[in-house]
């Protein structure tokens, strides 16, 4: 059963990042996910709590977790799932995005999650349809389910987030993923911290309530944890690093540079991961790495987006 707050009903047809969402919404979405998470260790991995409903995921970037995780999550609830890539859709042709959404509506899913390079088309998709509308990552602006799947994944192994300390390493000015984390662990009480190339530091970062760190032994230093994050090559238009090893050598997390951090430090990336460029292989799979719980937690987090978007605290008792 999910468990509720007296007088707290999770109110959001559309999830557009983590900036929305109260602390009382993260702590419900996460409750949910918890209950959620059985499911996947069952030996028959589905509940009808969906059944008759229909998601449709509309990628316009490559995806392989979040892409996959969403259609799992939605079948593991017997929800009907249809995934339309970019390069398949009438897009090629010269039709507008909206124009394409609303054909898709016209056909009337439930869900529309999509995963877009411009920053706010989920946003925009919104104004326009009545579908609901689950952002997968747009631009550089946010990746609501993969903050609240990381904050999961340190729940579960620390206890709680509140008094943490966050280091986030990498190009922050391109990662939708930072930015999520950055108000996800903050507004549940941790301190995040950030270190990357001058160039991976985004004006205004500040006013995310972020410290900027001079060097990463600065931000890794006395950490609870550490988030390791891609260089977004494809959202880049001229090289802003010399060359990846030199962003090895002065910016990637290795066994060396963990010892100025808690002992009990966790590791985590959100993929894919460049072995020996952000992190070195002996810290990926090493001790204290929850890479592979972050992937698992995204299933159990995205269940819990597509059931409280669809209302099923108001049409069901719990899970079944």
């Amino acid at each position: 059963m999910v468990k509720r707050k007296i007088d707290y009903l999770f109110r959001h047809r559309h999830i557009f990042g983590i900036e929305q969402l109260s602390v009382d919404d993260i702590d419900h979405i996460l409750s949910t996910a918890r209950s959620f998470k059985e499911i996947s260790e069952r030996p028959i991995k589905k509940v009808p709590t969906l059944r008759g409903k229909t998601i449709i995921n509309f990628f316009f970037e490559a995806s392989t977790r979040t892409r996959l995780s969403f259609e799992i999550a939605a079948k593991r609830m017997s929800a009907d799932t249809f995934n339309i890539a970019a390069s398949t859709s009438s897009t090629t042709k010269g039709e507008t995005l909206i124009d394409t959404a609303r054909n898709l509506e016209a056909m009337r899913p439930d869900i529309i999650i999509i995963r877009h390079a411009s920053s706010g088309a989920p946003l925009l998709l919104s104004r326009h349809i009545n579908a609901s509308i689950i952002n997968a990552g747009d631009g550089t602006h946010e990746h609501p389910s993969q903050g609240l799947l990381d904050m999961m994944t340190v729940q579960e192994h620390k206890g709680k987030i509140a008094g943490l300390t966050i280091a986030i390493v990498g190009d922050i000015a391109h990662s939708r993923v930072a930015r999520s984390d950055i108000i996800g662990f903050t507004r549940l009480g941790a301190t995040v911290r950030l270190a990357g190339p001058a160039t991976f530091m985004p004006s205004g970062i500040d006013q995310l309530v972020a410290r900027v760190c001079g060097s990463v032994a600065e931000a890794v230093d006395g950490a609870d944890v550490v988030m390791a994050l891609r260089i977004q090559h494809e959202r880049l238009n001229d090289p802003l690093i010399p060359s990846l090893r030199e962003y090895a050598t002065f910016f990637g997390v290795n066994r060396k540079l963990l010892k100025l951090a808690k002992k009990d430090v966790l590791i985590m990336h959100p993929g894919p991961i460049n072995r020996g460029v952000e992190l070195s292989p002996d810290v990926a799979d090493g001790p204290g790495s929850v890479i592979m719980d972050q992937v698992t937690n995204g299933v159990a987090v995205r269940m819990a987006l597509l059931y409280l978007v669809l209302g099923g605290e108001k049409n069901s008792d719990g899970l079944r």
